[in-house]
């Protein structure tokens, strides 16, 4: 039996013998280490049923809460300028969060992180939005001699963690501008209806800062003096001694992904840019052509897996998807040229980057088991309800 990574052009991974779950679409191909039950679901489907209703509030009872929620985010910022923090990315669920705290009248600060890879899109979405519903932005932008260094030496690692620079930074820099202002909570974008899935060899090393420094020693030149970074020393230390919290108010709510882009372009003005986490060129190229030409993984496996548990599509409106390249071949190209050249990669030696063979996290230093008990810790707080969802 053939798996749906071959139907969509790419090559595939060893695996053993081919088994697809009979709810979602995530199978032995896309991940390597998934089981099922007796009745063919996936591990996948079998946590999320088990987590949902702890982590999503729905209908009233999550009315109940976001209001209970947002009266002690008020209380917490009497008195300050900002009683929260939201990150923004020009994406749908970041601006829609930016939309739903303004219409609970919470005074969020916006704080975005420049890497340099923005799309025009993105950075029209982030001031068109960000302007019509009356909220400040602070900008951090990086140094892109160290960011370029950084991002250059996850290639030359060959693990699938490129977009880890990014991902850290963003947390690094939310986390610090909300203690050094003294504002107790951080509102994500992230939920639980349309992003449950998590497969460590796919992306790890979002709180690893060991991990990330391991591979910069090994391949980096530059020395990283203003990268934005954390410790998980530091991350207690915010959580524990100065009380900042992060809610993921879309937990709070019945977050439709559609009917959340249909108020966005109604209401602010805000334009769909396309597949999940394209507003930004770099991701882009690394989901839709780095990751499945090199490393046989197509995340849009388990996007859409989550969409369906989710109930906001069907699974044969998934399958279609996956038959369809992760973006038009014609752009890929054209993103190939423009990361190469402000890469300052050659031809060559971006293919003999692609060429290099693969590893995981696995094997650099790394803080893995340390990252996954805290992980399950704040889920345990979460479960009885002495950490906000």
């Amino acid at each position: 039996m053939t798996s749906l990574t071959e139907n969509a052009g790419y090559p595939l991974a060893p695996s053993k013998s081919y088994q697809v779950c009979t709810r979602c679409i995530m199978d032995t191909v896309a991940d390597q280490s998934i089981s099922f039950d007796d009745d063919g679901l996936c591990r996948h489907c079998l946590r999320y049923d088990k987590l949902v209703s702890a982590r999503h509030l729905r209908g009233d009872l999550g009315r109940d809460a976001l209001q209970a929620l947002v009266e002690c985010i008020k209380a917490a910022g009497q008195g300050r300028e900002y009683d929260c923090i939201i990150g923004v990315s020009g994406g749908v669920d970041s601006t829609y969060v930016a939309w739903l705290v303004k219409q609970h009248g919470l005074r969020p600060l916006a704080v975005h992180f420049d890497n340099g890879w923005n799309s025009e899109l993105a950075t029209k979405n982030i001031e068109r939005v960000l302007c019509n519903i009356k909220i400040d932005l602070h900008t951090h932008v990086v140094d892109w001699d160290e960011f370029r260094d950084l991002q250059l030496a996850f290639l030359k690692a060959s693990t699938p963690d490129g977009e880890i620079p990014t991902d850290h930074a963003i947390g690094a820099l939310l986390w610090k501008e909300a203690t050094s202002r003294g504002i107790k909570y951080i509102i994500s974008g992230m939920n639980f209806a349309t992003e449950s899935i998590s497969v460590p060899e796919w992306s790890y090393g979002h709180s690893d800062w060991r991990y990330i420094k391991d591979i910069h020693r090994r391949f980096g030149s530059v020395k990283l003096k203003t990268y934005p970074h954390f410790s998980l020393a530091y991350l207690c230390y915010a959580n524990v001694v100065r009380g900042v919290r992060m809610v993921s108010i879309l937990n709070y709510v019945d977050y439709n992904k559609e009917r959340a882009k249909e108020i966005l372009c109604n209401s602010l003005g805000w334009k769909d840019y396309g597949g999940k986490h394209h507003e930004s060129i770099y991701t882009r190229f690394y989901q839709g052509y780095v990751l499945p030409r090199k490393f046989g993984i197509d995340k849009r496996y388990g996007h859409l897996s989550d969409l369906i548990n989710a109930s906001q599509i069907s699974r044969s409106q998934a399958l279609a998807e996956m038959k369809r390249p992760p973006y038009p071949e014609d752009l890929q190209q054209q993103d190939l040229a423009y990361v190469s050249k402000k890469l300052r990669l050659s031809p060559q030696q971006f293919e003999d980057i692609m060429r290099a063979p693969i590893k995981s996290f696995r094997s650099y230093r790394n803080l893995y088991e340390p990252v996954q008990l805290l992980r399950n810790t704040v889920n345990g707080l979460r479960k009885y309800h002495f950490y906000p969802r």
